[in-house]
């Protein structure tokens, strides 16, 4: 069946309209209101206080307000204030507050969710502020390209890149010595060890898979890691190989994971609740990515586990999806555009972005912080960034670029990715209903921009 993606976003922004999410009604900028997404907003004094919306708020929760005391001793005439928003509700936060006002002044802004806002014109473009400021040419291009490409195809730049992340298989390896077991480097060496390493009646099990929010994009890393396909389009570049016979096989193999191998909670755990299950637990493998090393490091220390690049196929070569960079975006409506821009820059400059993202176990974007010696102690983030750069991978971009590609790959089919994990719809069923929006998706962005 093919559902219409206009239907989907209205829907979208229908019960983003009647949501009670309680938001904050604080000051932004000088007048002490927040706009909407048609609000020009203001320039500002470059004093006074801001708002600033985390997207991952309690996970990085006490980075943030160490970056944002730094900036207040630095700039003694502006305050931040501070708002942890969970990155499950934070895009139904920025698109109700898009909507009804109450925007804040700076908020967190990946690739992921970055189109949409800019679809949306909720956003300050940030190309001319960039060019005159004292972090031209010290941030990572790749970010930056990758920023501007997710931005919807008028090559504008929407969020100042702060940090690129990547996945990681983390196993234990204290268990896997006791069971004999090889390091899972291979697809056949993950399976075999899955299976191995569970003894359900002890409450040991070779893997937790993430079942709840955010469940997709990792379904879409096993996918494309087992079936080797290495473009998300095919040759036309209008139709998507996500429904492939090759990405349906991998996820039957990935999804029959379920309550075999892995512990039945797992079907409404989100990335928190599988991290914590794992540092907790008895659970050989876990995938997640770079940004939960120090979890790991603070529950099991350094010589029960590693995070190695995820593993290779049966042709030798990894393929993996690509993890969306994280950036920090200025809202259009914001009334004192100064002060906010005053604090994206220090927040991504040398030092700040280098403490943000040891803490957080993620790659800086600033080159001079990606220069700094935590990065080569950090073995999950140095494998890393050597996988990206020694032509061992293959990265399938994942196309940010549309605006309802968050909504596709998260609210509109998490449900249904339970269905499969329950044996109550099909692999096929599930990527065939993905591939039919994408596929509508991709021809609305054609067309509009083509």
């Amino acid at each position: 069946m093919k559902i219409s993606i206009r239907r989907s976003r209205r829907a979208a922004v229908a019960v983003a309209l009647g949501s009670v999410l309680a938001l904050t009604a604080t000051a932004c900028g000088d007048d002490g209101s927040g706009g909407g997404g048609g609000d020009s907003g203001a320039e500002g004094s470059g004093k006074g206080e801001i708002v600033f919306w985390d997207n991952n708020g309690g996970v990085r929760t006490d980075s943030w307000k160490e970056v944002i005391a730094d900036f207040e001793k630095a700039n003694p005439d502006i305050k931040v204030e501070y708002v942890g928003i969970p990155s499950t509700d934070y895009q139904s936060k920025v698109d109700t507050a898009i909507q009804g006002g109450g925007l804040p002044d700076v908020g967190g802004v990946g690739a992921a969710m970055l189109a949409g806002f800019a679809a949306q014109n909720a956003l300050e473009p940030l190309d001319d502020r960039l060019a005159k400021s004292s972090l031209n040419g010290k941030l990572n291009e790749d970010m930056v390209t990758s920023l501007k490409a997710a931005g919807g195809g008028d090559d504008k730049l929407y969020s100042i890149p702060t940090s690129a992340n990547n996945g990681v298989l983390y196993y234990r390896t204290d268990l896997f010595k006791k069971a004999g077991l090889d390091e899972p480097t291979t697809w056949d060496k993950f399976y075999e060890a899955a299976e191995k390493l569970t003894n359900s009646g002890k409450n040991e099990f070779g893997y937790t898979i993430r079942g709840g929010a955010g469940s997709i994009a990792q379904a879409l890393d096993a996918m494309y890691g087992q079936s080797g396909i290495t473009s998300f389009w095919d040759s036309s570049g209008e139709k998507t190989t996500v429904n492939d016979p090759k990405n349906v096989a991998a996820l039957e193999k990935y999804a029959a994971l379920y309550k075999k191998v892995t512990p039945a909670a797992d079907l409404n755990n989100d990335f928190t609740k599988m991290v914590a299950q794992w540092d907790s637990g008895t659970i050989g493998m876990l995938n997640h990515n770079l940004g939960s090393y120090q979890d790991h490091v603070k529950a099991l220390g350094t010589d029960k586990f590693r995070g190695i690049p995820q593993p290779v196929g049966s042709a030798g070569k990894r393929v993996q999806v690509s993890n969306p960079v994280d950036g920090m975006g200025l809202f259009k409506s914001s009334k004192n555009k100064e002060a906010a821009w005053k604090f994206i820059e220090f927040a991504t400059s040398h030092e700040e972005n280098s403490k943000f993202n040891e803490a957080a176990g993620q790659v800086p974007s600033n080159n001079d912080a990606a220069k700094d010696a935590w990065i080569s102690k950090a073995e999950p983030t140095k494998l890393a960034a050597a996988a990206l750069t020694d032509g061992s991978t293959t990265i399938v971009q994942l196309p940010y670029y549309l605006p309802d590609w968050n909504t596709i790959s998260k609210a509109d089919n998490e449900p249904n990715f339970q269905k499969v994990l329950n044996g109550d719809m099909s692999a096929k069923e599930f990527l065939d209903t993905v591939a039919g929006q994408l596929n509508e998706a991709q021809a609305e962005w054609t067309e509009r921009n083509g």
